[in-house]
């Protein structure tokens, strides 16, 4: 058996297990209640869904720290933490228009080594891990993915359905963007680049966790991407600093080279890196 072989295992499993929860309280009426302080919706799906997944973690592999969204928040003290969001996208889920995702990501010595991404409505899972290929279940199909460098000029961009932004209308102004689809969800962007199906994801904002981003980081690595801030630096996911205060930016690393260096500029103009 590979190195992290049995982690994807035990994730694809509960996170298809966590799906069954979460399309269970989609298909009939629930509340939405709002978290304090500004954190946004959570409903009963995220909370059973956070249970379920903490759970089975703690069952399989007892020596690891959790974090996970629905969660109190402890700093972790092992060197292998898993980063939880039960679902991805409570905004749409609300919604119901179906963009929304369950995250399961393993981070060793603060670096995200494996993790899948599943969306419940769509029934499709990714998963990658180091040293294993970045994998799409739909059905009985099962595809590798290997990430194409987006062509310069002729970039598709990704952008959040639920949270607008004129920074990222800059952005995509000063590199000739015409191509622009909106979609929910971290992880489901991530999966859309590593489809081939976009060249670009941007989020200029703070209003991302590290329970957002350490499985999706995991999947589109495989594939061959990266999810960077926008300095195109990679978060640490040592468990004490939750936010993804620099904003995310998800490509291949050669559209990043010609890229890049106009995303930084406008992103320190604009406030979302420091000047």
């Amino acid at each position: 058996m590979s190195e992290f072989t049995w982690e994807l295992q035990v994730a694809s499993r509960l996170a298809r297990a966590a799906a069954e929860v979460i399309r269970t309280v989609y298909e009939k009426p629930f509340e939405v209640v709002q978290k304090a302080g500004g954190g946004g919706p959570v409903t009963e799906a995220d909370k059973r869904a956070n249970e379920l997944i903490v759970s089975g973690l703690k069952k399989e592999f007892p020596n690891d720290d959790i974090v996970a969204e629905e969660s109190t928040h402890i700093a972790p003290k092992q060197k292998r933490v898993w980063f939880v969001d039960p679902l991805d996208g409570t905004r749409e889920f609300v919604d119901r228009n179906g963009m929304f995702a369950v995250h399961i990501g393993l981070a060793i010595d603060a670096k995200a080594v494996a993790g899948v991404v599943l969306a419940p409505m769509q029934r499709a899972l990714w998963s990658g891990a180091i040293g294993h290929p970045c994998v799409l279940e739909l059905g009985d199909q099962r595809r590798e993915l290997v990430l194409q460098p987006g062509k310069q000029g002729d970039l598709r961009l990704l952008v959040s359905r639920s949270h607008k932004s004129k920074k990222t209308e800059k952005i995509k102004q000063a590199l000739g963007i015409t191509q622009v689809k909106e979609q929910g969800s971290v992880g489901l962007k991530c999966a859309l680049i590593a489809m081939g199906e976009a060249d670009l994801y941007l989020h200029p904002s703070n209003r991302s966790n590290r329970w957002d981003s350490c499985a999706p980081q995991a999947v589109i690595e495989a594939a061959g991407g990266q999810l960077t801030d926008f300095a195109g630096q990679k978060y640490e996911y040592e468990g004490r600093e939750i936010v993804n205060g620099r904003g995310l930016v998800a490509c291949h690393p050669e559209t990043w080279k010609f890229a890049g260096e106009t995303i930084s500029k406008i992103a320190r103009e604009t406030g979302i890196l420091p000047a």
